[in-house]
């Protein structure tokens, strides 16, 4: 895989992440510098381990799907992307007020953390199908949502619900247009 699309890969999947830490960022009481740091590397671990474990899932199947695996890592990151595209818009239409104006705790960041990554599990069958270095993909990912996050929760502190449902919809493009690129280069290839 290319660093521009693993770049492109990791910016967006960490956009929902992204969107969470603004979210965190602006609703949280007392936010310290230890929670801006647990909240991204929290987020990070879990971008970066959930590849990984789509990855082995994906490299069981892939013998059995070698022939249409362009499509299935095409279909896979276009029903990653629409679905993050289709929420952001639900949101932006009808927010809801997320704030839970509490303290950051570590078992909130967890279970966001977790909920937050689900998508990235689906991305590593998709790596896993294109032969992609998966010790360098889920560092990449893991590092540049630490980033994003960082820059998230700050700033939510600021002024954060201006850019939180347009961060997905961006993400979501990202990885569909992600896909229609493996689909283009395999067949173009072919």
């Amino acid at each position: 895989m290319e660093f521009i699309t693993l770049l492109l890969l990791a910016f967006g999947l960490s956009m929902d992440a992204f969107a969470v830490s603004v979210s965190d960022g602006m609703c949280y009481l007392g936010i310290k510098k230890r929670h801006v740091f647990m909240i991204a590397g929290t987020f990070g671990f879990f971008q970066a381990m959930m590849p990984v474990l789509g990855f082995f899932l994906g490299q069981t199947f892939s013998k059995a799907i070698v022939s249409f695996d362009h499509w299935v890592a095409f279909g896979l990151l276009a029903l990653i992307g629409g679905h993050m595209i289709i929420e952001a818009i639900k949101e932006l239409r009808n927010p809801k007020d997320e704030c839970v104006t509490g303290v950051c705790s570590f078992k909130k960041v967890l279970v966001q953390g977790i909920a937050t990554s689900i998508d990235a599990l689906a991305v590593g069958v998709s790596l896993a199908l294109t032969n992609a270095n998966i010790i360098w993909s889920a560092l990449t990912i893991g590092v540049i949502t630490f980033m994003c996050c960082i820059v998230g929760v700050l700033i939510g502190k600021r002024a954060g619900s201006i850019l939180k449902g347009r961060s997905e919809i961006i993400g979501g493009l990202i990885l569909i247009g992600l896909g229609i690129k493996i689909l283009v280069e395999h067949v173009t290839n072919s």
